[in-house]
């Protein structure tokens, strides 16, 4: 195996996300709305463990802590995530030796210590290798409500698909060298969508495990974009959106309409009437995909169809959002798409007043 494969970390994946809200009660409610269940309590901190399938999403209001004082600086956000790693003092150890900036969080007594180091715009990016049922660091640290399924179906949400960081321009480089010095992450793809006024460059990322992916995105030259508007209201980098995986893309993004989560809206008919002349043979549904407003995206050549769909909440933390997606085969970011959702999202930018055309100046 070349080193470009070899996972020295021992990476399984993700484990959780953290959140955080300086107005409490904001996240669960939301949550909830997204198909998660609250399945734990910390036994000793103000700090719950929500739930859907495989995800765990973990809400921390507790006071004075590193989340609390995130959360001060960036509004509701996720102010950390976790991989799973098969060996925590390890994996912790060789990023120590190899640079990486340690981030001590607290605790009480009869308490794990989770190992972390300094991620993206400061937030912890903690190590663990406790997550079979029965010997996790919920089982140990938290108490699980009595009478309440572990693993809720929710929306039928299975794991976390990807989260995507935006950075400031000429930081691309920096975050990119960060996971792959210490986890030795490599590049899969790269692209650079221009809008009409505005643009981005966008590096996808994905781990030796195949189960982590980060794309980093910052702002094209012209400025004034998505990218740029993000690092204003956010104050700072940080996690833009998370992507929750599903097997059934009409069924979950139908549950999340019934459930009031506002997504975005779909693009034009035109769209539409390309798919085929896009992706020969896809064998989708058109009308369905365009009633509930999904893109798809992804590759017909040689008659073997590697697609995926998916589709964009509106921003619900701040500038933060969610993905929903279904991957049938296509192991991408929805690249074909993305020019498609970049200039939804600008046309957006010009009606809230944000971006300024050339018509209007």
């Amino acid at each position: 195996m070349s080193d470009l494969f070899e996972n020295p970390m021992g990476l399984m994946g993700f484990e959780f996300v953290e959140f955080v809200s300086p107005t409490p009660g904001v996240l669960e409610p939301l949550f909830e709305k997204l198909g998660f269940t609250m399945v734990a309590r910390h036994r000793s901190k103000q700090v719950v463990l929500l739930r859907q399938g495989d995800i765990n999403f973990i809400v921390n209001n507790e006071p004075q802590s590193v989340a609390s004082y995130f959360g001060a600086e960036h509004g509701p956000s996720a102010c950390g995530l976790a991989f799973r790693v098969k060996d925590a003092h390890q994996a912790y150890a060789r990023a120590i030796e190899l640079g990486a900036q340690p981030v001590d969080i607290p605790t009480g007594p009869m308490e794990l210590r989770l190992p972390a180091i300094k991620g993206i715009g400061g937030a912890p990016l903690y190590l663990i290798d406790r997550f079979e049922d029965g010997k996790s660091i919920y089982d140990i640290d938290f108490e699980y409500l009595p009478g309440v399924d572990r693993h809720p179906v929710g929306h039928g949400f299975k794991v976390v698909d990807h989260l995507t960081h935006n950075v400031y321009r000429g930081r691309m480089a920096h975050w990119a060298s960060f996971y792959e010095k210490f986890f030795n992450f490599r590049e899969i793809r790269y692209f650079d969508i221009q809008g009409e006024y505005t643009g981005l460059t966008s590096k996808a990322l994905t781990a030796p495990d195949g189960k982590i992916r980060i794309p980093l995105n910052e702002e094209s030259k012209q400025g004034s974009g998505q990218i740029e508007e993000f690092l204003m209201q956010f104050n700072g980098e940080g996690i833009q959106h998370v992507a929750l995986l599903t097997d059934d893309i009409f069924g979950s993004v139908d549950s999340l309409q019934m459930a009031g989560i506002p997504l975005m809206t779909g693009p034009n008919d035109i769209y539409y009437e390309m798919l085929e002349e896009r992706l020969p043979g896809h064998g989708e549904n058109v009308g369905e995909l365009q009633a509930r407003g999904l893109l798809l995206d992804g590759s017909t050549k040689d008659g073997q169809g590697r697609l995926l769909v998916q589709i964009f909440s509106q921003a619900l933390l701040g500038p933060v959002f969610f993905e929903f997606i279904q991957r049938k085969g296509d192991d991408g970011f929805g690249e074909g798409n993305f020019k498609a959702l970049f200039q939804s999202m600008e046309r957006d930018q010009i009606r809230r007043g944000v971006l300024q055309t050339s018509d209007a100046r």
